[in-house]
């Protein structure tokens, strides 16, 4: 179990190493950030502390395996790698945690797995979900957005960056682009798991997203049988903790309390 309280440190889980890092108060409900396909528990840079003295609730951030200082992963990775997240590693963090009740959000992959989490693992301690640019299913758009970011990549650029924050820059990067580039993630599809969240959602998306459309919302808006708050941002891509932090912040302190009751 994490130390109570504010503080950094590693979480094993089957034997692997995750880094963590908590925000705020331990001892009561947690929101569990959940990153997205190239994030880490440091790009998440100031948000924990806002979302945390927003909220006064503990933040806990951590980088799945492969990421950041975590332990890397064999690659590559298998294309229901989320879905594995969600069921393996997931409730596993959550145990570490302690916390008897905790909001998810979760970013691009990790609204995703925030979502499987949510609505097939029926995990009691779970009150609520926040999904910020989620997947769940492939789109041409962000397809040629995910190619771009290949380019980027072995032109040496976004690998120089990323060598910043990741411990393995390769096991973090090729993990995620050979995953959604490979011919069978085309039919990818996981929507069926909004089916079985019973618990409310606020989903979040960027008008100028480039790794996804509107479609994705729409989906939750169709499938979803729970109270869902929905923030649709201008002028904002895919990640709406930044490039809208006041606004994000606010509709989250709201949803917790009126929905959460936090």
């Amino acid at each position: 179990m994490l130390a109570r309280g504010e503080g950094a440190g590693s979480i094993e889980v089957d034997g692997c190493r995750l880094e963590y890092r908590m925000i705020g108060p331990g001892d009561g409900p947690v929101i569990v950030l959940l990153h997205e396909g190239l994030g880490c528990v440091a790009l998440w840079r100031d948000f924990p502390e806002r979302l945390a003295a927003a909220t006064a609730l503990g933040v806990l951030a951590y980088s799945r395996a492969g990421y950041g200082q975590s332990d890397g992963v064999p690659l590559p990775r298998p294309l229901d790698y989320m879905t594995r997240e969600a069921f393996e590693v997931l409730p596993r963090v959550l145990d570490a945690v302690g916390a008897e009740r905790v909001v998810l959000m979760g970013h691009s992959d990790g609204a995703t797995i925030a979502a499987i989490h949510a609505g097939k693992v029926g995990d009691s301690r779970v009150k609520g979900v926040i999904l910020m640019a989620p997947h769940f299913f492939t789109e041409p758009v962000g397809l040629v957005a995910i190619a771009e970011a290949k380019c980027a990549y072995d032109a040496g650029g976004l690998r120089q960056r990323m060598a910043k924050y990741h411990r393995d820059p390769d096991n973090a990067f090729r993990g995620w682009n050979d995953a959604w580039l490979a011919a069978g993630f085309r039919d990818w599809n996981v929507a069926d798991a909004i089916d079985g969240i019973g618990v409310p959602i606020l989903a979040v998306q960027g008008e100028g997203d480039e790794y996804g459309t509107l479609a994705q919302i729409e989906e939750i808006e169709k499938r979803a049988r729970v109270p869902l708050d929905r923030l649709i941002l201008p002028d904002c891509g895919h990640a709406p903790q930044f490039d809208q932090a006041e606004v994000v912040l606010a509709a989250m302190g709201e949803f917790l309390s009126r929905r959460v009751g936090w």
